[in-house]
């Protein structure tokens, strides 16, 4: 199977803060790959590398054979990559003064100069996707977050990319809302287009992830297939990351979670 997306040598520095150092990391098409870690182990940076809303200090990055060295990119060559990726925040970035309807609609007329009415028309076949058909001329001050971050999906997936880059999708939801939003994603890895997803919704990884990845202090410890990272990693750091996320005050029933 081709590689959809390749990292190579990827450092990032901000200041004297070397926050990626040297990852390598190839994704082949149609993967779900979901990246783990601690707070400041790097992982929403390399997730903002790969479309350069952060530029990485060495290296290169390559998204369906179409590469970009980071030290020499062009504005071109970055227009080019971001036209291959979309990307869904935490804090779902919509356009506050544009209904819903509109900010789907926005990258269609903007990016893929579409004509009005037809931006209309396949923005509301994907909002109907995404569950939000009755939500369409609401303002986001009317949608819940797990509304807004629906949209926010919606907004990606209207673009018809070759990679979706997810950053930690529910982080900033009421936890009775996070269901709502991993339900849509996990309808979207079944398209089979292919998906990074930094989080820490461990059911979620092991439930929708063909591969997940590990990372500590800017490098990649560990990745493998959910059934051995998530139930029996080799790395003591992964074994003491997934103990402390998973329930951190016991240990015993943490092991019948893994079993079961």
């Amino acid at each position: 199977m081709e590689s959809m997306v390749e990292l190579k040598n990827i450092h990032k520095s901000f200041g004297e803060n070397h926050i990626l150092k040297g990852v390598d990391m190839k994704i082949k098409k149609g993967e779900v790959v979901v990246i783990l870690g601690p707070s400041g182990s790097g992982k929403t940076t390399l997730l903002r590398t790969i479309n350069f809303l952060d530029s990485a200090d060495d290296g290169s990055v390559s998204v369906h054979d179409f590469k970009v060295k980071c030290k020499k990119h062009t504005k071109s060559q970055v227009i080019e990559l971001r036209r291959k990726t979309a990307m869904v925040f935490q804090n779902y970035n919509l356009f506050q003064n544009k209904t819903i309807l509109q900010n789907v609609m926005e990258g269609l007329v903007t990016v893929k100069k579409y004509k009005k009415a037809d931006a209309e028309v396949n923005s509301r076949k994907i909002l109907e996707k995404v569950g939000l058909s009755e939500r369409c001329d609401f303002y986001p001050s009317q949608l819940s977050g797990g509304q807004q971050q629906r949209a926010g999906i919606a907004r990606a997936l209207i673009l018809d990319p070759d990679v979706i880059l997810f950053d930690e999708p529910t982080s900033a939801l009421d936890p009775e809302l996070v269901g709502e939003v991993l339900k849509t994603i996990k309808v979207v890895a079944k398209t089979g287009i292919t998906m990074i997803v930094v989080t820490h919704e461990i059911s979620f990884a092991r439930e929708v992830a063909s591969r997940v990845i590990f990372m500590e202090g800017g490098v990649v410890v560990e990745e493998g297939p959910p059934s051995e990272i998530l139930v029996n990693p080799k790395e003591a750091r992964t074994q003491q990351f997934l103990q402390r996320i998973t329930n951190p005050d016991n240990k015993e029933e943490e092991t019948l979670l893994f079993t079961q």
